[in-house]
């Protein structure tokens, strides 16, 4: 989940001006299909700061349209894998009535297909899970300031691909689409070495579950081991 925090509210509010002190929190909406973490955000950023409130959740595209709409707040932190669609999906329902609501992707991926589709749906920044309170913290009053936002690395994708030029990040593979948003994510850790296990800890899932996931893109893409899959993710710039 998140790093940890820096300190009670009290210790962190020490050397703010009048003027931060003033500020009304910024009003956030989590959207994640994971109601553990949801629970672990919304515990994290109530006990470390009064610069946000979480003022609903949801766990779905469906959930989140309705929830989000009838909340108004200020900033979305977005999945970008949803059951029911994509943190896309949620985006292009939302912007045409609320364009003024600020979306920020907080996901487990870190694939240049995922950073660059959220943000040509219109999202202000992606951050990975591996952020830490603090940060994430900082994250959301600078989106909602008007700043974007990248993990380390990641802002890379985004230039590449709007620059359109020579060792850009893929925005299209079509051996690559005929994987789900699942099975790439399988396929990332995967090729960096993870243990089945540690794959199904880090997605929140069985190991029997990542066993099927691993036939099924050994089947889709003609490979016969981890180790060309590691290769044929290595070639899409997927680890």
């Amino acid at each position: 989940m998140l790093g940890g925090s820096s300190g009670t509210k009290r210790e962190r509010g020490s050397g703010v001006t009048d003027n931060q002190q003033a500020r009304e929190p910024v009003k956030v909406f989590l959207v994640d299909d994971h109601a553990l973490f949801r629970a672990g955000v919304r515990t994290e950023l109530d006990s470390i700061t009064d610069e946000v409130r979480v003022v609903g959740e949801a766990g779905s595209v469906a959930e989140a349209v309705a929830g989000i709409a009838r909340t108004k707040p200020q900033v979305v932190l977005l999945d970008v894998h949803l059951p029911d669609g994509g943190g896309a999906e949620v985006l292009r329902r939302i912007r045409p009535d609320l364009p003024d609501i600020v979306f920020l992707a907080l996901s487990v991926s870190d694939a240049a297909e995922d950073v660059i589709a959220v943000i040509r749906a219109g999202a202000r920044g992606y951050v990975t899970k591996t952020i830490s309170s603090k940060e994430l913290v900082r994250a959301v009053v600078r989106v909602s300031d008007g700043d974007a936002v990248f993990s380390p690395r990641l802002a890379g994708f985004v230039l590449d691909a709007f620059a359109d030029r020579p060792g850009s990040a893929p925005i299209s593979d079509p051996e690559l689409d005929l994987l789900t948003p699942r099975e790439r994510d399988v396929l990332r850790l995967l090729a960096r070495g993870y243990a089945y296990k540690e794959i199904a800890s880090e997605l929140f899932i069985s190991v029997k579950t990542v066993e099927t996931h691993v036939s099924s893109v050994l089947r889709k893409t003609q490979l016969s081991n981890r180790y060309e899959l590691s290769r044929w993710a290595s070639d899409r710039r997927l680890v």
